[in-house]
């Protein structure tokens, strides 16, 4: 990582594009576009995005993009395979035509491609899987660019760590960061947690968040075999079947409960994100928890649990009482509820109960797309200069979910100060396809699963 480099001196813009002109020499004209937007920009600037990481979640968080007020251009793609690229790019193509500007040397392939993709744009959209974002981010942030990353932001203690240092950097460059987390933005969720913390339940007693649903998508090794037209290798194939491996997704109470596990962080905070990352975030001092893998028992399940329920203890004694699964034809939810000494909350809905009872209207409660209004409102940040950077909360949340994912793999009670701090990186040491993985099936093809009261997770 560079080192810190000084706040930017509020600048006129004419005075701005003087000195530049005048110094431009050797500094690319990249590198001038995003200094100038770094100083805000004005609505009629065209913004140049770079999208890395072209699957589903990725072309829609680039739709979105393209979708804001004022001139965009999607100017670079990159993914680890040409035909996620080719099909993102097609879709993008079609649906915003003169917005979409990606020849074939601006179309960049594999583990490196993100570098050269990110230094052509003035924003980046990180979505790969999860486990590249602290890599991906500290280079966007190295090469000053703003950026829209994808949740989770890290899988692991180093990378936590990793995302926090380079989100202070961030803000030391003047660079807007937004993270994934669409509910920070959806209007039903802003009124009733408003409401939370103007005391409407009264003290916070218990909480309570729910992610239990049948599960995903799985992608078989002879499917890829097949687009290959030879056997994968087993980097290739664990890419290619990203979600079923701790290094690349962190399981799923990483990938998906991060959602809901973020909303009590969001309640238990008790006001607004500072975006400068000054002001400490609330966060459990201890998790405990179990889960384990019944019915998830393919080879191409690799090696992620399909249920998880933790006890996250805050410092005040409250307790947040947590469940993830990923098991067809249970009980599904996706929720969060707070239990209070005046009333309960059933957050998503926005319903409170008790002495200040109230349900949110209709015009709060429907007709709000939150994935295309945290691009709004990021790139109303970019262009008005205004201060902005969501992966400080990205990253605790974040760290709730690996911390969750310790205390089951283990069996332990963890503590917030060992998790934070563990040296367990669960990342591969090289990228290339045919490098070494961070597990491997037996010869059976089977992966190894983490056992509770064997596994050492800290």
């Amino acid at each position: 990582m560079t080192s810190p480099q000084k706040s930017p001196t509020p600048v006129s813009r004419r005075g701005f594009l003087q000195r530049s002109s005048a110094a431009l020499g050797s500094v690319a004209l990249a590198n001038l576009a995003t200094e100038r937007f770094a100083l805000g920009a004005s609505p009629g600037d065209t913004v140049k995005i770079a999208l890395i990481g072209c699957g589903g979640r990725g072309s829609g968080a680039a739709d979105q993009a393209l979708s804001t007020s004022g001139s965009t251009r999607l100017v670079a793609m990159a993914d680890a395979f040409k035909e996620r690229l080719d099909g993102s790019l097609g879709m993008l193509k079609n649906k915003h035509k003169d917005k979409v500007e990606v020849p074939e040397d601006k179309k960049f392939v594999g583990f490196d491609a993100y570098k050269q993709a990110i230094a052509l744009a003035d924003v980046v959209i990180l979505a790969t899987p999860p486990g590249f974002r602290p890599i991906h981010f500290e280079e966007a942030v190295r090469q000053g660019k703003h950026v829209f990353m994808e949740k989770p932001v890290a899988v692991d203690g180093p990378g936590v760590r990793k995302v926090i240092a380079a989100a202070e950097e961030a803000v030391k460059k003047n660079l807007k960061v937004g993270v994934g987390l669409q509910r920070h933005h959806q209007p039903i969720y802003l009124e009733t947690i408003k409401r939370l913390n103007d005391g409407a339940v009264g003290d916070i007693l218990a909480t309570r968040a729910f992610w239990n649903d049948a599960g995903v998508w799985v992608r078989s090794r002879a499917d890829l075999a097949k687009k290959l037209g030879r056997p994968p290798t087993e980097m290739e194939y664990q890419m290619y079947n990203w979600y079923y491996f701790v290094w690349l997704s962190g399981d799923h109470i990483c990938e998906q409960h991060i959602h809901n596990l973020d909303v009590i962080q969001w309640v238990k905070q008790g006001k607004p994100y500072d975006p400068t990352g000054k002001t400490p975030i609330v966060h459990p001092v201890k998790v405990r928890g179990m889960g384990g893998r019944q019915v998830r028992t393919s080879k191409e399940t690799g090696e992620i649990f399909d249920h998880h329920a933790c006890q996250y203890e805050y410092g005040d004694g409250s307790i947040l009482f947590s469940e993830c699964r990923h098991i067809p034809q249970c009980w599904s939810s996706v929720s969060e509820y707070v239990v209070g000494t005046k009333g309960n909350c059933n957050v998503g809905s926005g319903v409170i109960t008790g002495a200040n009872a109230w349900r949110a209207p209709r015009e709060v409660r429907e007709g709000h797309d939150a994935y295309q209004i945290e691009h709004n409102d990021l790139f109303d940040a970019i262009r008005n200069d205004k201060p902005y950077n969501e992966a400080f909360f990205g990253a605790y949340s974040s760290m709730m979910s690996v911390i969750g994912r310790m205390a089951t793999y283990s069996g332990k009670e963890i503590l917030w100060e060992d998790a934070w701090n563990s040296q367990i990186d669960v990342m591969p040491k090289t990228y290339a396809w045919d490098a070494p993985t961070p597990v491997n099936p037996d010869k059976d093809g089977v992966y190894s699963i983490a056992v509770p009261g064997k596994t050492i997770t800290v």
